[in-house]
């Protein structure tokens, strides 16, 4: 089997510049990160150019795997197409090679056949939008008992039924792999893998929350070495990025450091 392949994604450092961020993914290594338009004060969202982000991450010799991400995608509506092409055009313009697709998750949108139509109605709407800028759409279910897509075999079902498979696949998170209980892995449609883990031993799972995610270690609650492990021996050949969103985390005062360890327990765990 091939060695273990990390990314990283914004939220690791999110109080990092683009450059300085890029610049600690290549210090440990790890050739793949993801962007984020969703921290206030850094890029995407205080405007920083398409062309700039590029050129970082030529400078940096990494890869820009993928935009986190299209809120509500599976809400489709005018406003939810412009802010997909604002979005699918950022990504084709920097370099991204996907961008993340991240279902309502407020408790609307659940009833059944509902929630399967809209996301097949999203996702119909998006393909072209995609195919045009050649960027593949990874769509996340959230294991969040109010999310509207929690399952990661019906997002395969959905893709499947438009004809996406070509350019779609999902987002296998271990933390909300674990939060929705669902144990069917789709290793074959995963195009990428975001892990992070919960050491509090008392918090209950339904209370999980994204505040809880730390960086992987012996303490982890959620078995990201065993789902790390049935991933790659089923044929997933794509890298695991790290997704913590622990203010613990954020505020590390050596996270270099941090991330390494955590690299070398899952190296040897995997």
């Amino acid at each position: 089997m091939t060695t273990l392949s990390f990314a990283l994604n914004h939220m690791t450092a999110p109080a990092l510049s683009p450059d300085a961020f890029f610049g600690l993914a290549a210090s440990l290594g790890i050739e793949a990160v993801e962007i984020r338009n969703d921290l206030d004060g850094n890029a995407i969202i205080d405007g920083t150019p398409p062309s700039e982000i590029k050129a970082l991450a030529e400078k940096h010799g990494l890869t820009i795997i993928s935009i986190n991400a299209l809120q509500r995608f599976n809400e489709w509506n005018e406003a939810r197409a412009r802010e997909a092409q604002e979005l699918i055009t950022y990504a084709r313009d920097c370099g991204a090679k996907a961008l993340v697709l991240v279902p309502v998750n407020d408790g609307s949108g659940q009833a059944d056949g509902e929630r399967q139509e809209n996301l097949r109605q999203a996702l119909t709407a998006l393909k072209p939008m995609l195919e045009d800028a050649g960027i593949t759409g990874l769509v996340e279910p959230l294991g969040f008992e109010i999310c509207s897509l929690r399952s990661k075999t019906e997002a395969v079902e959905a893709i499947r039924a438009v004809s996406g498979e070509n350019r779609f696949k999902i987002v296998h998170d271990t933390f909300h792999h674990y939060l929705a209980g669902e144990e069917k892995f789709h290793p074959e449609m995963t195009g990428l893998v975001h892990i992070s883990g919960v050491a509090d031993p008392d918090v209950t799972v339904n209370a999980m929350r994204d505040p809880h995610r730390i960086l992987v270690d012996s303490t982890d609650r959620l078995d990201n070495a065993g789902q790390i492990r049935k991933l790659r021996e089923n044929g997933y050949p794509g890298p695991f990025s790290f997704e913590p969103f622990s203010p613990d985390v954020h505020q590390s005062t050596d996270i270099q450091t941090a991330i390494r360890e955590s690299m070398n327990f899952l190296a040897a765990k995997a």
